[in-house]
C-alpha cells in the first residue's frame, strides 16, 4: 500500500533534536485544520461526525477534538470507558461480537450499539434497549472497493457485517444500519457503494432513523471530493429521512504527526543498513501488516544513497524499508516518518523489551512544544506477571 501522506508540511521546519527518541510528535495546528474541514462538511450536509478511537485515542487532545465533532465510536469496553472519561458527546459502540460479561456496561455508556449479526441482535438487542441505547446492525454491502483484500470488509468470507443478501427483513429492534467498506479512500468508491446498496436502503427506510457510513473516507486529504460528499450525504438524509453519521479516524489525524527516531548504527550487507531505534514490529506494525512504506521526512525525490532502515528488535523481519539519503547516515543522526499520528500510536507494543515512543504535542504556529507522555521500565514490567 502506498503512503497517503501529502508531505512534510510544517514538520519540514521542526527540529528533531528537541524531543527524546523515539517520539511521536503531533501538531495541534494540523489537527485543528483537519477538524475544521470535517466540521464544515458536517454543517453543510447535516451529517454527524464521530472520532474512531481505534485509530486516534490521544486523549490529551480530547479538549480540542470535542470542539469540532459530535462524539466518538468505540470498539469495546475500554474504548467506551475512555470516551466517557475524556471525550463526552455521543458514543457509538461496535464489535464483531460482544462479550456477555461486558455488554451491560457498554450499553449504558453508549447512545448507539451496532451489532455485527442478526444473532447478536437477538442475544443483546433487548438489553441494549433497556439501557437506553439505539440498536443498529452492521451490513456487508457485498460490493467490494477495497484495494488490499485483507483490509476489505467486503472480501469473500469476511466476518464483518451481515451480508445484505441474507436480510430479507431487518430484526425488529433495529432502528439504524452501519456499513464500513473503505480504507483510506476517496469519494468515488463511496459513491459506487451507495449506488449498489441504495435499493436495499430504500426498501427498509420505514424502519430506519439513522445510517452510519463508517470510516475509511480520507476527507481531509487535499484532493478529496468534499463537494460530492456533501451532496451525497444530503441526498441520503433527505431520501431516507435519517440522521447520517461518519466514523472517522485517519481523516482526523491525517498528516498531523510524525515519529522521530535516531540512527544507532550503520552496517554493510549487500548495501548499507542503518539500525534505528524505531521498530516496524513495535512502533509501526502496519509497515509489516499492510504492508506499506511510510514516507520519510526529507527523503530526496531523486538520486541519493539507498539505505535499508531496520529496527532494533531481534526479529529478522523488523525492516522498515529502503530509503534514499543525500549522504550515508551516521550513528546519532535523527530522522522522522510522516503521517504517524493515526493507527501507529495505538498499535505500539513492547515486544522484545523495546521502549515505547514518548508522545509530544507541538504547535506549529507558536512553536510551543510539550512532552505529554514518557514510558519507562515499569510500563513493560507491569504488562505481564
Amino acid at each position: 500500500m502506498p503512503t497517503q501522506s501529502s508531505g512534510a508540511g510544517h514538520f519540514a521546519a521542526f527540529d528533531l533534536s528537541r524531543v527524546p527518541s523515539p517520539c511521536f510528535v503531533v501538531d495541534e495546528v494540523a489537527l485543528r485544520q483537519n477538524l475544521e474541514i470535517l466540521q464544515a462538511v458536517s454543517k453543510a450536509s447535516g451529517a454527524e461526525i464521530l472520532l474512531a478511537l481505534k485509530a486516534f485515542s490521544m486523549w490529551s487532545l480530547a479538549p480540542l477534538v470535542r470542539q469540532y465533532i459530535s462524539g466518538t465510536c468505540a470498539s469495546g469496553l475500554w474504548e467506551a470507558q475512555l470516551a466517557a472519561a475524556h471525550y463526552g458527546g455521543q458514543l457509538t459502540s461496535y464489535a464483531p461480537a460482544f462479550k456477555g460479561a461486558e455488554f451491560d456496561e457498554i450499553a449504558h455508556l453508549s447512545d448507539h450499539i451496532v451489532f455485527n449479526s442478526a444473532a447478536q441482535v437477538a442475544r443483546f438487542g433487548a438489553q441494549a434497549q433497556q439501557a437506553g441505547a439505539c440498536v443498529g446492525l452492521r451490513i456487508n454491502p457485498e460490493h467490494s472497493e477495497g484495494e488490499v483484500e485483507k483490509y476489505d470488509p467486503c472480501a469473500a468470507g469476511s466476518r464483518l457485517g451481515q451480508p445484505i443478501s441474507q436480510l430479507a427483513e431487518l430484526p425488529e429492534a433495529v432502528t439504524g444500519l452501519h456499513m464500513h467498506s473503505l480504507c483510506e479512500q476517496g469519494f468515488a468508491p463511496l459513491a459506487r457503494t451507495i449506488e449498489a446498496i441504495e435499493p436495499f436502503l430504500i426498501a427498509h427506510k420505514e424502519q430506519l432513523t439513522w445510517l452510519n457510513l463508517g470510516g475509511g473516507h480520507l476527507i481531509t486529504k487535499p484532493d478529496y471530493d468534499r463537494e460530492g460528499l456533501v451532496d451525497l450525504l444530503t441526498r441520503l438524509r433527505d431520501t431516507l429521512d435519517v440522521q447520517v453519521y461518519l466514523e472517522l479516524g485517519t481523516s482526523v489525524a491525517f498528516d498531523a504527526g510524525i515519529l522521530v527516531g535516531e540512527v544507532l548504527d550503520v552496517t554493510q550487507n549487500d548495501g548499507p543498513i542503518a539500525i534505528v531505534d524505531i521498530s516496524a514490529t513495535c512502533h509501526m506494525p502496519d509497515v509489516l501488516e499492510a504492508p506499506y512504506r511510510p514516507a520519510l521526512l526529507g527523503e530526496p525525490t531523486s538520486g541519493g544513497q539507498s539505505v535499508v532502515l531496520g529496527g532494533p528488535s531481534c526479529l529478522a523481519g523488523d525492516v522498515i524499508g529502503a530509503y534514499a539519503f543525500a549522504d550515508l547516515p551516521q550513528a546519532g543522526e535523527r530522522l522522522a516518518f510522516l503521517d504517524q499520528a493515526h493507527y501507529s500510536m495505538v498499535k505500539t507494543s513492547t515486544f522484545n523489551g523495546i521502549a515505547l515512543p514518548s508522545i509530544a504535542i507541538w504547535n506549529s504556529d507558536s512553536d510551543a512544544l510539550r512532552l505529554v507522555k514518557q514510558f519507562d521500565y515499569r510500563d513493560f514490567e507491569t504488562r505481564l506477571s
